[in-house]
C-alpha cells in the first residue's frame, strides 16, 4: 500500500463517517480486529461503529473538513474541523489512523473545542 493510497483511505473512511455512512465505511475501511483508544467506548470495532452510527443519526447536519494530513509508515494524522450544529460548536479534532495488509488496524482520536472568543487571531487552523 503506498501512502497515497493511506491518505485517500483515511480521509473516506472520515468523511464517510461523519455524513452518516459509518456501516459501509467500516465495512470498506477497517479491518475486523480493528481497535481503538477512545475513552468513551469500548475498545472494540463494533462500539465504536454503533455509537458513531447513533452520533450521526442524532446530528446529521454536522459538517467535517479536512485542514491537515501528516503520514509516516503505516501511520496517518488527519487534522480536522468539525462543526455540530445541534450544539453550536466548533472542534479540533485529529484522528490518528495505523494501517495493517491496507486496513484501518487501529484509531487514536483526540478533540478540543475552538473557543468563540480565543485571543489567538491566527485561529486553530
Amino acid at each position: 500500500m503506498t501512502i497515497r493510497n493511506k491518505t485517500a483511505i483515511a480521509t473516506d473512511f472520515l468523511n464517510m463517517c461523519a455524513t452518516g455512512q459509518v456501516r459501509k465505511a467500516y465495512d470498506q475501511y477497517v479491518s475486523n480486529n480493528f481497535r481503538h483508544h477512545n475513552a468513551y467506548f469500548p475498545d472494540d470495532r463494533e462500539s465504536l461503529l454503533l455509537g458513531m452510527e447513533q452520533s450521526a443519526e442524532s446530528e446529521p447536519n454536522k459538517s467535517f473538513t479536512v485542514k491537515q494530513i501528516i503520514e509516516s509508515d503505516d501511520r496517518v494524522a488527519v487534522y480536522s474541523h468539525l462543526r455540530r450544529e445541534k450544539v453550536d460548536m466548533d472542534m479540533a479534532v485529529i484522528h490518528i489512523l495505523r494501517f495493517e495488509n491496507g486496513k484501518i488496524i487501529e484509531m487514536w482520536d483526540v478533540g478540543q473545542q475552538i473557543p468563540k472568543d480565543s485571543p489567538n487571531k491566527l485561529g486553530m487552523f
